[in-house]
């Protein structure tokens, strides 16, 4: 018997509608703290963190951002011993299809380069496409990290609404509207969105870390229903590549430890 919608969305947990939701995005503010934490950290210069094996780990930035503001973990990735990579999906603001389609081609070439499945860490919406590319070809993904990623629906500060309905409006004067006319929101019907109504394979081991402080969507929505998967920080959303705390919980998730 075939699922509802409003039963397939109960068992998942993806809200499809895109709501506005009150937070403090005031304290978005204050990332240069994280980022000054960070390099005052040991964590940040590799020491008391278990070292990496060599194996792949593409970063994927959030939305509106580009590789460039994930330089600083890319980088730091190489330092304790991983291969990164960064995305090469250009500017997080557009079809989530696309979006995803690029994704694939840098996991396809770690994935080649390495023999050996990839890693994902993916920040905000960069870590929805990760998690949409893990479920739809999980046999080339070890693992997809989230720094506040709203993978259960998108509540969000209101000029965030409004920025991502500009983007849509954005994508339909560049593209046909027939194909995907629900595109850039919850109900649509391609490949990358109806991925994120299914849970990630088994074999997949997920990570999804949270600020209970995020001033850009809702902390709630960033957590996997498996509890054992959700690691809670403090700090802001945009800091959460940037924080100390952060980096430690991918350095240990990476080798595979537990809490």
């Amino acid at each position: 018997m075939d699922i509802l919608e409003g039963e397939l969305e109960a068992l998942t947990g993806f809200d499809k509608e895109m709501r506005a939701h009150a937070l403090p995005i005031w304290f978005e503010s204050l990332v240069g703290v994280d980022w000054a934490l960070l390099h005052i950290s040991p964590v940040y210069y590799g020491f008391g963190v278990p070292k990496g094996d060599g194996s792949a780990v593409v970063v994927v930035p959030g939305f509106l951002g580009a590789d460039v503001y994930l330089y600083e973990l890319y980088l730091w990735l190489s330092r304790i011993g991983y291969k990164p990579y960064l995305s090469n999906i250009g500017w997080n603001a557009d079809c989530l299809n696309t979006l995803t389609d690029k994704l694939f081609h840098t996991i396809e070439h770690a994935y080649e380069e390495t023999g050996r499945p990839v890693n994902l860490i993916g920040h905000s919406l960069g870590g929805v496409l990760s998690r949409s590319a893990a479920t739809q070809d999980p046999h080339i993904v070890e693992s997809v990290i989230t720094l506040g990623s709203p993978f259960r629906g998108v509540r969000s500060h209101p000029h965030v609404i409004e920025l991502a309905e500009r983007i849509r409006k954005r994508i339909f004067r560049k593209t046909d509207k027939s194909e995907y006319p629900q595109c850039y929101t919850g109900h649509c019907h391609c490949n990358a969105v109806s991925a994120l109504h299914n849970y990630l394979p088994k074999k997949v081991r997920q990570t999804a870390i949270y600020t209970k402080s995020d001033g850009i969507v809702d902390w709630q929505n960033c957590r996997s229903r498996f509890e054992e998967n959700n690691f809670e920080v403090t700090g802001t959303h945009i800091g959460l590549v940037y924080n100390f705390q952060v980096y430690k919980l991918i350095a240990n998730r990476l080798a595979g430890l537990e809490r």
